[in-house]
């Protein structure tokens, strides 16, 4: 199997599993569904098709993924009003009669100035097709919500190989500022019910918003030499 490297680097990232609503979270590290939504949208992959050339969501969830923690980042809070928000009853504007139009607060939570390295693991085709994808998006990439845009490409000049991706996630080049950290944390997933679950699987084309269980636990690795890769 082949593994593909992706980079993470931003002002603002956000990557939340359990909210739907006023209080948007985020997790400390991110999550799968928007890791496959970003190459989705670099893909130019419907948000409503189940299907995209000759894959499905399935074959994309079927891909390990694992994240290594090079600046962790600061959690954060926005404060959000938004005027006019739909409803089952008035899903379109013109829809929202004038004595029903209402303000809805909302808490958006984001890590800020956070570095990851991910990583993917499974068929080369597929990940060679991300390659290409993350290389010309079709689409705008963001950090797990929009306007959460790349502060550096996504893509890397050698993010593809065939080497395992635990042995690139401890090989590849630290991406923090500042002197490296010894060792590195890396969430990493589990065949078994053991560590953290995280509801981040897409069962599905995402409009569905139908997410399945996966299991991760976190360890440390000590990293091998190289130069900072922040260029």
């Amino acid at each position: 199997m082949a593994s593909l490297l992706l980079r993470l680097v931003g002002p603002m990232q956000s990557w939340g599993t359990r909210s739907r609503f006023s209080d948007r979270d985020t997790e400390r590290f991110p999550s799968k569904s928007g890791i496959l939504g970003l190459v989705c949208a670099a893909l130019g992959w419907p948000r409503a098709a189940e299907r995209f050339e000759e894959w499905s969501m399935a074959d994309l969830a079927l891909l390990t993924l694992a994240v290594r923690e090079d600046r962790p980042g600061r959690p954060a809070t926005d404060y959000h009003t938004t005027l006019d928000v739909p409803s089952a009853d008035a899903p379109s504007l013109r829809d929202i009669p004038a004595s029903k139009r209402r303000t809805i607060p909302s808490h958006r939570h984001y890590l800020a100035d956070a570095a990851f390295l991910a990583g993917l693991e499974g068929d080369r085709a597929l990940l060679a097709r991300l390659d290409r994808a993350l290389r010309q998006p079709v689409w705008p990439i963001y950090l797990g919500r929009k306007g959460f845009v790349p502060g550096l490409p996504v893509c890397l000049p050698d993010g593809l190989t065939d080497a395992p991706l635990q042995e690139r996630l401890q090989q590849y080049a630290w991406l923090g500022d500042g002197p490296r950290r010894q060792p590195a944390v890396v969430w990493v997933e589990r065949e078994t019910a053991t560590g953290q679950p995280r509801w981040d699987v897409p069962l599905g084309a995402f409009a569905t918003r139908r997410f399945g269980l996966r299991w991760v636990s976190h360890e440390t690795v000590s990293l091998a030499g190289g130069q900072e890769a922040l260029a």
